[in-house]
């Protein structure tokens, strides 16, 4: 911004004066694709391992309390992991859609005033999730079946993440804004700085070591909210400074309800996308419940792949909706096209690759998680079946970001539920009327993933056409 005072309040129907277009947007204007694509997406494989890293260490320290600590912890997680998703890829997808677009129109005094609307949607968004979960955990946990320890367990987890749920609302909406611009190493690393953090001092807030007492679970949700709450920190700062694309502003800033539109246009539907794609699982695992629990068990564990495929997908997404939305906004609609067909083929590979292997080798998988040969048998013909059609589910999840940057994406969600739909009942049709047992239950899914991709497809399709004949 070379140090210039930009006012976010300028009205948004006014031109923007012509600048000079920063260098990183020039490089999404006019770089080759699928280099600036995978340059874009290699810092977001840190970001995904970190939340992973993340996930798996507060298991381990948690267990060490003993089960019921950990049982009440996995009550409350789930729901802590819903703020995450919604300000990451549900809120955080329409905050860096608009911003891309906005950039992409050389319209600076907008993508300024966004990144305001997007700091106080932040503020909103934590708000509602503890206003909501602090007083209602105690019913919510209960119907979930916690009891005694248990329940204080998740309790005392639940209180602390969500006293802290800014911390995790404002590091992802703020990264998302930093995204929007092209920049993905940031968010990344501060992410993953604040994980590293969280990693040290959960346990230690935990099992209070050193200075601090002994929290027990209470410590890995308020080291969660303080180590988030400092990244948070790390992008105001960065958003404040001479070094952003945009800036931040909190005084002067009028707030305009056409910017929370432009956000929420693209942000509610992505929360509704999050939302089938968990009750995907959750319904179809209900399903192969009739079938036994050694079958429900090992859908679910083979199902579980699909949770590696989501933040691969996720990891270059969040590229493509800052290339598409920037060269839609500057109007290079051709090349937006060609951006999320080369990321729509770039994340079906990926996704195919995966697939494929395990595949070839299901047992690789499946002996991660239990021994039980029929568990594993069942594990192994689910992933026989539908792995190989992973490619198209992940052709899908890459054509709904595109979707995204154009911030057009009610078409790939209904898409979405329609691989929900199209699943239950191929599979509800395969078990009650054609007794095609196990099989036809699987084959039903990989059909759900199928349609999926081919639905998606022709949305994209669609919704391009449609843009750029008004």
């Amino acid at each position: 911004m070379n140090g210039e005072s930009v006012s976010p309040s300028l009205s948004t129907q006014s031109p923007a004066p012509a600048r000079p277009v920063a260098a990183r947007t020039r490089m999404i204007l006019e770089a080759p694709v699928l280099p600036t694509l995978l340059r874009l997406s290699a810092p977001n494989v840190l970001n995904l391992l970190a939340i992973a890293g993340m996930i798996t260490f507060d298991g381990l320290f948690i267990g060490r309390l003993g089960a019921d600590a950990l049982a009440g912890v996995s009550l409350a997680f789930p729901w802590v992991m819903l703020v995450q998703h919604t300000a990451a890829s549900g809120m955080g997808g329409g905050v860096s859609s608009a911003i891309a677009r906005a950039l992409g129109a050389g319209n600076r005094e907008r993508a300024d005033a966004l990144a305001s609307h997007a700091f106080a949607l932040a503020v909103i968004l934590a708000a509602i999730f503890s206003g909501l979960m602090l007083p209602g955990a105690p019913l919510v946990f209960g119907w979930m079946g916690g009891r005694g320890e248990v329940l204080d367990a998740a309790l005392a987890y639940s209180n602390a993440a969500f006293s802290g749920a800014i911390s995790i609302c404002m590091l992802n909406l703020l990264g998302s804004v930093v995204r929007g611009t092209g920049n993905m190493g940031l968010p990344s690393a501060t992410i993953v700085g604040a994980v590293l953090a969280h990693v040290v001092l959960s346990p230690a807030l935990i099992f209070g070591w050193g200075p601090f007492p002994a929290l027990g679970p209470a410590g890995a949700g308020w080291g969660l909210a303080a180590t988030f709450g400092a990244g948070s920190l790390v992008l105001i700062a960065y958003l404040r400074g001479s070094r952003s694309l945009v800036a931040l502003a909190f005084r002067g800033v009028r707030v305009q309800p056409e910017l929370f539109k432009e956000i929420l246009r693209v942000g509610v539907p992505g929360m509704i996308n999050v939302a089938i794609t968990n009750l995907s699982v959750v319904v179809l695992t209900g399903i192969a419940g009739h079938l036994g629990r050694e079958t429900a068990i090992g859908y679910a564990m083979g199902a579980r792949l699909e949770y590696i495929l989501i933040p691969l997908a996720f990891g270059f997404g969040t590229a493509i909706v800052a290339m598409v939305g920037t060269n839609w906004g500057a109007k290079q609609f051709g090349r937006a096209r060609r951006i999320a067909w080369t990321g729509g083929a770039t994340v079906a590979v990926a996704c195919g690759a995966v697939g494929v292997f395990f595949a070839l080798f299901p047992r690789l998988w499946m002996g991660l998680f239990t021994e039980d040969a029929e568990i594993v048998r069942i594990g192994v013909s689910y992933l026989r079946i539908v792995g190989p059609i992973y490619a198209l589910y992940g052709l899908g999840m890459a054509l709904y970001f595109a979707t995204q940057g154009l911030g057009r994406v009610l078409l790939t969600v209904l898409a979405n539920g329609a691989r929900l739909v199209a699943s239950a009942a191929g599979a509800l049709l395969a078990l009650s009327w054609l007794d095609a047992g196990t099989t036809g239950f699987f084959i039903a899914v990989a059909a759900g993933f199928a349609a999926y991709g081919a639905l998606t497809a022709a949305a994209l399709i669609h919704i391009c056409k449609a843009e750029t004949q008004r």
